[in-house]
């Protein structure tokens, strides 16, 4: 619904649907209805495929959509039964050792907005809906509340192609599911799936996937139901920890991570394509007799 301002109060300049729906449909497809806007990854009509153009326009989209004030509440969710995937082999063609300065300075820009503009520039309720398996669940699992499919995979790579998990991944885990638990799980790369991720408190739902999207839309219309000033208060209250923690940690975890990618470690490019299956298929069923307990924080 449209703001109810005085004759006095204005807007410069704010982002108009229109314009940055077009500017990011390569890689977002936007719809909005009643105030709800739904933004769905995808590559080509499909499931998303990772990029670094997509990894780019990521934070600019979250700068936008925060600052247009006809949005009311955020839906994120991906394309068919894949949340996100990709082929690491088409990623990295130079090492980041080879990078020039200012592309490393880019990488490094990226990687912490697409995580720190959803957190700080977005003022509205925010609602994941992840489709299926894939990485870089770290923007979904900082939603306020964020709902899964049981092939969901909630795991952080990093460690196991020989890397630093600090894009943001292992940080919210560290945040959710306790100090302990995140280790064993940075450094196993264990999966995590719909159910698992239920028990760890790593999400609020899990459901079939035809029931997914409605059931996002009907929470949305639930919080649409309430004022404009309930809605965005209540949010600031259930972000403010995401914001403690990216202004605590999530510098230092990004240039670690970074820090470690210069060191050009012979061997991490293969490590990452024996992966492949993990960013491409179906996610492994997590061991069952351990119950996911591993310490509590």
């Amino acid at each position: 619904m449209p703001e109810k301002l005085s004759s006095w109060d204005a807007h410069v300049g704010t982002p108009r649907f229109e314009d940055y729906s077009r500017t990011f449909a390569e890689f977002l497809a936007m719809t909005r209805r009643d105030g709800i806007i739904e933004v769905r990854m995808h590559t080509d009509g499909g499931p998303f495929q990772h990029s670094w153009a997509a990894h780019n326009a990521w934070g600019q989209a979250w700068a936008a959509i925060g600052a247009d004030p006809d949005n009311e509440v955020l839906i994120l969710t991906g394309t068919g039964d894949r949340w996100h995937g990709g082929d690491p082999s088409k990623l990295w063609h130079t090492p980041f050792a080879a990078w020039s300065p200012d592309s490393q300075l880019k990488m490094y820009h990226d990687m912490t907005k697409l995580l720190e503009n959803l957190v700080h520039a977005i003022d509205i309720p925010t609602i994941a809906a992840i489709n299926g398996p894939g990485t870089h669940c770290e923007f979904a699992t900082a939603c306020d509340i964020t709902l899964c499919v049981e092939d969901a995979d909630f795991f952080d790579p990093h460690f196991l192609a020989g890397g630093v998990p600090g894009d943001g991944m292992g940080l919210t885990l560290q945040k959710t599911i306790g100090v302990k638990r995140a280790a064993y799980y940075m450094y196993t790369g264990a999966p995590i799936n719909g159910p698992a991720a239920l028990e760890l408190g790593l999400v609020n739902e899990v459901l079939p996937r035809q029931d997914l999207l409605p059931r996002a839309w009907e929470i949305a219309g639930m919080m649409m139901e309430r004022s404009r000033f309930a809605r965005r208060m209540t949010h600031a209250i259930a972000v403010r920890p995401w914001k403690q923690a990216l202004v605590d940690d999530f510098g230092f975890h990004a240039a670690h991570q970074l820090w470690g990618m210069t060191m050009g470690e012979a061997g991490r490019l293969d490590r990452l394509r024996e992966m492949a299956t993990r960013f491409q298929d179906v996610v492994p069923t997590p061991p069952e007799d351990d119950d996911h307990d591993h310490g509590e924080a």
